[in-house]
């Protein structure tokens, strides 16, 4: 049994309160480690340690707080295996999946802000024999970074490591989930030489300490990724304080593909982007709309595809599909696929429940599900499921799928399939989504933005726009 500690002032250490949480392996359904139930207590030791460290982090040259986040991205290189094998137990993700996707992105987000921010530029405004305006950008301060548990360690130092590169001092949450690899981080963090208090990783959850890091007046700024829900009530917790918030939220993302599309490159990326990580990605297509005349030929190939899916034990290399991440979360995905059935879909494949056996006896898996005949403005097309289940819907003009496509209140990612360069543009344009993949999906540039529109969030993540959010401009004017 492993017993994980909060870090705090540079130091692992124990919950305030002596109280520890279960973490379930979803492969077993068995519980391998205990975590700190932390709660307002141990988040305000968290604050006071960041305080005390604040003035001489944000004046450490911004060359030096580099140096230090590249060294963490050196180490979790180095320490690949092991944090793959840990986000895996934890998450019940393939192994090779981490050891491909998670654990390599988590350090290409600490190298990246690294020097990223040696390349923030200021600006500067001159009144030509009046006056000289230049802009400087201050670190916000303490900053309360909370990630969710579908990518735990990736989007987990997807924000912190922005935040510690513009100067800010960090209060972090993982989910309580899967919190397995940023307890592993933070002695990461410790073998680095991290100063004290710079970033302190509180674990437990959100009710407890999450909601003591939203309410606490120290803390300035708060990025969250996680439910749509979840976000509404940090904001309103927020916004009256006048926090800076960022929200990246919930997602119902579209398949557009048209008739004149590369149908096998556009069948096997629908099939990655409709089911990697068990479809618990928020930028995972769930509704594939096809232009009616390649409808069928795309449906073969595709429910073709599935079948290679293998659903088995997360450590085995031959296993496509691990566990869902939680009983709750896989009895949720159940309910949807019976609502499905109850909105009047024909079932495609998958829709039931494995049970392995051996040592995943006990394991939270489930067959990769399609549907074909749902109407678009139905439930399961409507509301974010966040499973292995995706639906089929032949389209007759682009007019018809870009209302279908807009018709949700999520508005975060979409992908296109189509040679024609011209639809491309204007369909994309069209689309009310803060991220449009043509011909490709998951295709991820660290300088571009990352967000959505409606219910899908506020704010944008990524590049010089995570180091805007953790920043404030100031503008100095000096008469000439």
């Amino acid at each position: 049994m492993l017993h994980f500690q909060n870090y705090i002032n540079g130091h692992l250490v124990p919950p305030h309160s002596g109280k520890y949480l279960p973490d379930i392996e979803p492969a077993t359904g068995q519980v391998f480690a205990q975590i700190p139930a932390s709660d307002a207590a141990d988040v305000a030791l968290a604050v006071q340690a960041a305080e005390a460290a604040l003035p001489a982090w944000r004046m450490l040259p911004t060359e030096e707080r580099g140096r230090l986040l590249v060294r963490i991205s050196e180490l979790i290189e180095r320490d690949l295996e092991r944090l793959a094998e840990a986000e895996s137990q934890d998450n019940g993700k393939p192994v090779g999946l981490a050891r491909t996707v998670d654990i390599p992105r988590a350090a290409s987000n600490f190298a990246f802000f690294g020097t990223a921010a040696q390349h923030f530029a200021s600006e500067t405004h001159f009144q030509q024999g009046v006056a000289l305006n230049y802009t400087v950008r201050h670190p916000v301060g303490i900053v309360g970074c909370i990630s969710p548990w579908n990518l735990p360690l990736y989007l987990f130092t997807w924000k912190i490591a922005p935040a510690l590169a513009a100067g800010c001092c960090v209060v972090a949450k993982p989910s309580e989930i899967t919190p397995y690899t940023a307890f592993l981080l933070s002695e990461l963090c410790i073998e680095a030489g991290l100063p004290p208090g710079v970033l302190n990783i509180v674990h437990g959850t959100g009710l407890a300490a999450g909601q003591a890091i939203v309410e606490h007046p120290g803390i300035k700024a708060i990025s969250f990724t996680g439910g749509t829900k979840t976000g509404q009530h940090i904001a309103g917790t927020a916004a009256p304080m006048f926090k800076k918030l960022s929200l990246e939220l919930g997602g119902k993302n579209p398949n557009l593909v048209f008739a004149d599309c590369d149908l096998t490159e556009a069948v096997a990326t629908s099939l990655r982007s409709s089911f990697s990580n068990q479809g618990q990605i928020c930028l995972c297509g769930s509704r594939i709309f096809i232009e009616r005349s390649i409808y069928e030929p795309f449906k073969q190939a595709f429910l073709a595809g599935v079948t290679t899916l293998t659903v088995g034990d997360p450590q085995e290399a031959a296993t496509k599909q691990g566990a869902l991440v939680s009983e709750a979360h896989l009895e949720k995905v159940l309910s949807y696929i019976e609502l499905a059935h109850q909105e009047g879909g024909k079932l495609l494949a998958g829709g039931q429940r494995i049970y392995l056996s051996g040592r995943c006896a006990g394991g939270y898996f489930l067959q990769p599900t399609v549907f074909e005949g749902l109407a678009p403005d139905c439930r399961v097309n409507q509301e974010e499921i966040f499973g292995p289940v995706v639906t089929l819907t032949a389209f007759d003009t682009e007019e018809q799928v870009l209302s279908w496509a807009n018709s949700t209140e999520y508005g975060l990612a979409a992908t296109i399939w189509t040679r024609d360069l011209n639809r491309a543009h204007r369909v994309a344009h069209a689309l009310h989504s803060g991220i449009v993949w043509v011909n490709t999906w998951l295709h991820r540039d660290l300088r571009t933005p990352f967000g959505g529109v409606k219910n899908s969030g506020v704010g944008r993540e990524g590049g010089l726009e995570a180091l805007r959010f953790f920043t404030e401009p100031q503008n100095v004017c000096i008469k000439l």
